[in-house]
């Protein structure tokens, strides 16, 4: 299952746990942590906790969710930033993957992380945006889950200031807000107007019957279907339909509808994703466009990313993610 990044409260998640980027005493602190503590019911989970004892950074331990929609809190202390030379990026990791592996120890089939480490301890969002995204994505090229990484708002988001300037001045100078529109201007004279006006009609006849004609001819002619193309690029590209999907952040069973579905028609992000995956070139990645009846245009800013992209030759379908949701637009797979 894939990974998505989502703006909302992390208490308020639907999902089997949630993570909460606790202190190593367990105790209740300020933040997302006390926020977690407020929404579970603050004396039941640190009575909970305090029964644990303590947890050790980059560790993971886990509680009943309470009065949370979630089943389960797993409590992880993320590392304090102290200038990256004492291993914080280990442990940062460390956290990711722990959480993680327990949750599937319990059987979580959902779960939802904050940025850990990055409030009070100080850790750079952008860094550890990148550390969060590589774990998750590590763990899901092996791992079914559906695992969700909440940012409360967008000054949480860690986005490259260096990615986000390149994205921003290409979009300047590729995104065409309104096409231009040519006017034809015609005289006023009465019988101009309905002479054109029968040709039109007289027109429109003959293409009618020019349409009922050829129109069975033309359903026999059809080009490959989404489905097809895709597994063709599939095999082409010598991947496994496992690693296709996994690396085009797709869930496994939206995949097996595609497959088994010659005529199933999906939606424009997650054909946009297949090709990411199987990183295609723009060339490639309209042809495969089509047979599911979409196209690249300068007048989308999510085409105009996604042309980015490919452009620079980076697949990295998380990274993509992180600049679409940067820039308010569909996010792909998920």
């Amino acid at each position: 299952m894939p990974l998505e990044i989502v703006r909302h409260d992390i208490t308020k998640m639907k999902v089997d746990v949630i993570v909460n980027a606790a202190n190593t005493a367990l105790k209740m602190g300020g933040g997302v942590c006390g926020a977690i503590f407020h929404a579970a019911g603050a004396s039941e989970l640190q009575e909970a906790c305090d029964k644990i004892g303590g947890c050790q950074v980059g560790e993971a331990v886990i509680t009943n969710g309470f009065q949370l929609e979630a089943k389960y809190i797993i409590h992880t202390p993320g590392p304090i930033w102290k200038g990256g030379e004492n291993q914080e990026a280990d442990l940062l990791k460390a956290s990711y993957r722990n959480s993680l592996e327990l949750a599937q120890h319990y059987q979580c089939e959902s779960i939802a992380f904050p940025l850990i480490s990055t409030g009070i301890y100080g850790y750079p969002k952008e860094e550890a945006l990148q550390i969060a995204v590589s774990a998750i994505g590590t763990f899901l090229m092996n791992h079914d889950m559906l695992v969700y990484l909440v940012v409360f708002d967008k000054k949480a988001f860690g986005l490259s200031k260096k990615l986000f300037t390149s994205i921003h001045q290409y979009i300047d100078e590729h995104y065409v807000e309104e096409a231009e529109v040519t006017f034809l201007r015609v005289g006023r004279d009465e019988r101009f107007l309905n002479r054109h006006i029968q040709e039109a009609r007289n027109l429109q006849e003959d293409l009618e019957v020019k349409a009922s004609e050829s129109l069975a001819a033309l359903l026999n002619q059809l080009d490959e279907s989404f489905s097809e193309r895709l597994l063709r690029f599939i095999d082409e590209k010598g991947m496994s339909d496992v690693e296709t999907y996994k690396r085009a952040n797709i869930d496994r069973r939206l995949f097996s509808k595609i497959r088994n579905g010659v005529g199933y028609t999906p939606t424009k992000k997650t054909a946009v994703a297949f090709a990411i995956a199987l990183e295609l070139n723009r060339k490639e990645t309209v042809d495969l466009l089509k047979t599911a009846g979409y196209t690249l245009s300068h007048s989308s800013k999510f085409d105009v990313i996604i042309e980015y992209f490919i452009q620079q030759a980076n697949y990295n379908i998380h990274e993509i993610n992180e600049a679409l949701f940067a820039f308010d637009q569909p996010l792909l797979g998920a």
